[in-house]
């Protein structure tokens, strides 16, 4: 087994005493009601011939699902959900098992291979040569088989599958670990003093089985005592036999760590009554989480927790503690979570409705955002919200869902999946006032009713965005220059490269000097005007000058003479990014 390869630089340790508290500001949607020229708003439908309305983003290609996952819009049986990378590779789960796709051209990606292994919910992480997918319906048997069974079966699975991956075109399905709710999601959790194991951190939101079919599982007792609730699953698998994997403990992360009552956060009913009648949002219930995104190396995950945003200390992988705990009225379903690069931020979103409901219509800016805070002193503060900017019709499925950071320098960026509202791009760099800066949106599916479809996940990786897409397939995409990310950035942002990528294993990463990153902040002090007139195009000039000769394979002095030139017009008051971005350049080149 191959270890992972996730970018370490450094650890930071993350610590501060547990608690909740409410937050009371209504809200506000980050950016402001979309003008009636956004060419999202008003396009007409269609299955594989929608049109599609762009900014800042080129659709590359977009691949129908095939064969054994194809099926017509709406069967949830069929659904195509989360995505993991390795290599060349990426691998689009699915409720009828999970499909791999070449992307090593991401111009042309192409099927390489399906296996089927139905389930329910099938999100996929990969580690290695291993491959971890979620099982949660009761359809799903041991041998990935697909008659049906008794409603008590020996024969049934419901948990996470484990498949050796070393063949990709030929996976290998190893034991995997039955849970007692199975598995709607789970994080990949590594422990950086620990390179023989890797964790999963397992949330089971279904049915609780029979104790007749898993032993030690149970539908009885009150629910605030029910041993089956009010935890979630650590599961140790060991590297050299991951055969052998098991749950080791079930920490009850959601406890008053006062009285040690199990059900410690938020339960019951919080939610105004919304002005139509019917009720603001479900009552949230926090007995388990629905993702949970691990940050070893600064030792910390966040987890959003049906009615909670949690922060955990997870530098003792297997015995999680919760540090800090939020709730929010405006809040209907705590859903995933994705810190910024340094592990000062974290982005939560609202899964309001779901997943199958139209939550992005003109009259609902409060239902279904993101909420944006920052990490002070171990705790979680609230910054603002974020939402999805151009209103959507009834016809379409739309709340915030799933995304992860594009690594651009000096920034921090997000693409985010927004079902049938599309992919948004925002800047968050200032969390108190994030902006859209690109986006790719198609017509609704079926435009005389709704029908499940849009972008389940849409991730960056090695240089390009890929989405899942529930209904018409996989999307390949990129980045296009604008006024507010340019060619450098995008080039910089394109020079972070993986080995694997699983979105709620967040691992740091660092730009090495170059001539994208030098240019990036050059780009971004023209933006904010902290770099402007004859100094700016005298930076802009002999940085172009640089790189004609890195391209000619110049002498390193000459490469040198450039930068220093470039320096020096910086002036003396030039903004600091673009000092300390060309200093390091010229290092490298010394």
């Amino acid at each position: 087994m191959r270890n992972t390869t996730q970018p370490v630089r450094r650890r930071r340790r993350a610590i501060a005493a547990a608690g909740a508290f409410v937050l009371g500001a209504s809200l506000m949607t980050a950016t402001a009601a979309a003008a009636e020229d956004d060419p999202r708003v008003g396009m007409p439908g269609g299955y594989l011939d929608a049109p599609v309305a762009t900014s800042g983003v080129e659709l590359l290609e977009s691949i129908p699902r095939q064969g054994a996952f194809d099926a017509a819009p709406g069967n949830f049986s069929y659904v195509n959900s989360d995505l993991a990378f390795t290599g060349d590779h990426a691998i689009v789960g699915n409720y009828n098992g999970f499909q791999v796709y070449d992307v090593s051209d991401p111009a042309v990606p192409a099927l390489k291979s399906q296996f089927v292994c139905p389930g329910g919910q099938g999100d996929v992480s990969v580690y290695g040569d291993l491959l971890f997918m979620s099982v949660e319906e009761n359809r799903g048997r041991i041998d990935c088989g697909t008659a049906s069974m008794p409603s008590v079966s020996p024969e049934r699975f419901r948990g996470i599958r484990i498949f050796d991956i070393s063949d990709i075109d030929n996976p290998v399905q190893l034991p995997g670990v039955q849970t007692c709710r199975g598995s709607h999601t789970h994080t990949v959790v590594t422990d950086p003093d620990d390179p023989n194991n890797v964790y999963l951190y397992n949330s089971g939101t279904s049915s609780i089985r029979s104790a007749l079919e898993l032993a030690g599982c149970s539908t009885g007792g009150a629910t605030s005592e029910n041993p089956t609730q009010w935890r979630i699953d650590v599961i140790k698998v060991p590297l050299a036999a991951p055969e052998t994997a098991s749950i080791v403990s079930q920490p009850r992360i959601f406890q008053n760590y006062e009285t040690g009552a199990v059900n410690g956060l938020q339960n019951g009913p919080t939610q105004p009554r919304h002005p139509s009648g019917g009720t603001y949002s479900p009552s949230p219930n926090t007995n388990t989480c629905h993702d949970i995104t691990a940050f070893p190396e600064i030792g910390l995950a966040a987890g959003a927790c049906q009615g909670n945003g949690i922060l955990l200390d997870i530098t003792d992988p297997v015995n999680p503690v919760r540090t800090d705990a939020v709730a929010d009225v405006n809040f209907a379903y705590w859903h995933s979570a994705t810190f910024n690069n340094d592990g000062t931020k974290v982005v939560f979103t609202d899964e309001w409705g779901g997943g199958t409901q139209a939550r992005c219509l003109p009259d609902q800016p409060a239902w279904g955002a993101n909420a944006l805070f920052d990490i002070v002193d171990g705790k979680l503060q609230f910054a603002s919200y974020y939402k999805l900017p151009a209103p959507q019709t009834a016809q379409e499925n739309c709340v915030a869902h799933n995304g992860t950071l594009i690594p651009v320098p000096g920034r921090d960026i997000m693409v985010q999946a927004w079902y049938q509202g599309g992919m948004s791009i925002f800047d968050f760099t200032d969390t108190a006032n994030p902006t859209e800066i690109a986006f790719l949106d198609r017509g609704p599916l079926n435009p005389n009713a709704l029908t499940l479809s849009g972008y389940w996940s849409t991730y960056w990786y090695n240089g390009n965005i890929l989405g899942s897409e529930i209904a018409r397939g996989f999307d390949s995409m990129a980045l296009t220059p604008t006024a507010q990310l340019s060619a450098n950035e995008i080039a910089a942002a394109g020079e972070i490269e993986w080995d694997e990528l699983n979105a709620q294993l967040q691992g740091m990463y660092e730009h090495a000097p170059s001539l994208a990153v030098a240019g990036s902040y050059v780009d971004q002090a023209e933006r904010a005007g902290t770099l402007t007139g004859k100094a700016l195009a005298e930076v802009r000039k002999h940085l172009a000058e640089a790189g004609v000769l890195v391209a000619d394979g110049s002498s390193k002095r000459a490469i040198i003479a450039q930068l220093d030139n470039a320096i020096r017009k910086a002036g003396p008051d030039a903004d600091a990014s673009v000092i300390q971005a060309l200093t390091e350049l010229k290092a490298s080149f010394s």
